[in-house]
């Protein structure tokens, strides 16, 4: 399949939204390393201008490691000249008309010449601001749609979604598609302008009102995500997803579409090569606060399977996609990337695997010495958790105000119990996460 894949890049021109975010990253580096012969890579990616564009590429993009190993097939110079032919950064933004590309001339040859159009660029905060969300997520795919269509060589749009626009369904979950005005709870009816309207409005009042900034960004919050639940999402994100989706199945008229879901993207399985990853991402910061010895208790059901999936696999999963379906026109095709399917992996299994990983290979503390981590405790229910804060911190702490108040003689004051309150909190939201 490989080799259709390879066959199917050459003298291909691609544009990629959401460079340099780390599946565009490890997409376009895969593509330049499989198949050299691809005719051009335009990368969107937010900068002032075209100087400043290169400059983002190469700095989070080109000089990174994952590019090590192109790089020591090639050497620098061959790679510095396989770039500068292949690729051209360009400074944009999914969230405007034709890209945020203000170059009349290039705007022209990028409609000529792109065959493949990937829409990779998301906000990915679960609780991020509603007018962000909506503006990103849900207007800035029907805008990549709308350039799409431009393009006289199109073949097809692929578009990065998210697994979780299904919500909180257990159970095997469909590769469907969801239709205008759809909604996981069934009540009511979904209108994606009255959405807009909505916050548009909101927007304005706080505006109107001289609200602080501070203000503002927690209202959209909070908006964002009372609107999600009301619609049956358990967040910002996933619903803000789902309505993009939503937009280009209703507007893509003839032009082949494809959407990707992936579960929690992780570091890499094997290409380049195994385990390169950038910054901490979903489950990895639990692993890694873990192994700094700072969360000795876990709140989580230990049989509970989570979907991780390499970035690695989501990138062929899009490559094949793409080989797969261009040209066809008229088609829409959803496919979910994950692994729960055909190899689940349990939280208790991650659990053993990070406690047997760090007392193998501990991290060093600030004062140069390992980390010697516990194995830690899964606490399945709330109750459970309860009884644990209780026994481990509510009564050494009451047994501290009592030893003080019949040491001193005296009742505890009010903001001396406050303090240690705070200190209890910290204490619970360090250890427990």
């Amino acid at each position: 399949m490989e080799s259709n894949c390879v066959q199917f890049l050459q003298n291909k021109t691609i544009l990629v939204t959401g460079v340099p975010g780390f599946l565009a990253k490890v997409f376009v580096e895969k593509i330049l390393r499989i198949q050299p012969n691809v005719k051009k890579l335009f990368l969107l990616l937010r900068a002032a201008d075209n100087e400043s564009a290169m400059q983002r590429f190469r700095s989070e993009v080109l000089e990174k490691g994952l590019f090590r190993v192109l790089r020591n097939n090639l050497g620098d110079e061959n790679l510095k000249a396989l770039v500068s032919d292949k690729v051209v950064p360009i400074p944009g933004d999914i969230s405007v008309d034709n890209l945020g590309v203000k170059d009349s001339d290039l705007l022209k040859r990028m409609w000529n010449e792109i065959d493949i159009v990937v829409n990779v660029a998301a906000t990915t905060n679960f609780d991020e601001r509603y007018d962000v969300g909506l503006r990103i997520n849900t207007f800035g795919p029907l805008n990549v749609l709308n350039f799409a269509k431009k393009c006289v060589k199109g073949q097809l749009l692929l578009h990065v979604s998210t697994a979780y626009v299904c919500g909180e369904k257990s159970g095997l979950l469909q590769e469907k598609t969801f239709h205008m005005g759809e909604t996981l709870n069934g009540h009511g009816n979904l209108v994606i302008e009255t959405e807009m309207e909505l916050m548009k409005q909101k927007l304005k009042e706080l505006q109107k009102l001289d609200c602080p900034e501070e203000e503002i960004a927690q209202t959209m919050k909070d908006l964002g995500m009372s609107r999600a639940k009301l619609h049956g999402w358990p967040n910002t994100y996933v619903f803000t997803k789902s309505m993009g989706e939503m937009l280009l199945n209703y507007h893509k008229e003839d032009l082949p579409v494809v959407i990707i879901r992936p579960t929690m993207i992780t570091s890499t399985f094997s290409e380049p090569f195994p385990g390169w990853i950038e910054g901490l991402r979903t489950i990895d910061s639990v692993i890694v606060a873990y192994g700094k010895g700072r969360l000795k208790c876990f709140l989580a059901d230990p049989n509970s399977v989570l979907d991780l999936v390499p970035v690695d696999m989501v990138a062929n999963a899009m490559v094949n996609a793409a080989a797969i379906h261009a040209g066809k026109l008229g088609s829409q095709t959803v496919y979910h990337v994950g692994s729960s399917c055909k190899n689940p992996i349990t939280f208790e299994q991650v659990h053993d695997l990070a406690a047997r990983y760090f007392t193998k290979n501990p991290l060093v503390g600030l004062n140069g010495s390992p980390i010697i981590v516990s194995k830690g405790t899964i606490l399945s229910t709330m109750a459970q958790f309860n009884f644990y804060v209780t026994l481990r911190y509510k009564l050494p702490l009451q047994t501290l105000t009592a030893k003080l108040s019949w040491r001193c003689g005296w009742s505890i004051s009010t903001n001396l119990m406050s303090c240690l309150r705070a200190y209890l909190t910290i204490r619970i939201l360090r250890y427990c996460g």
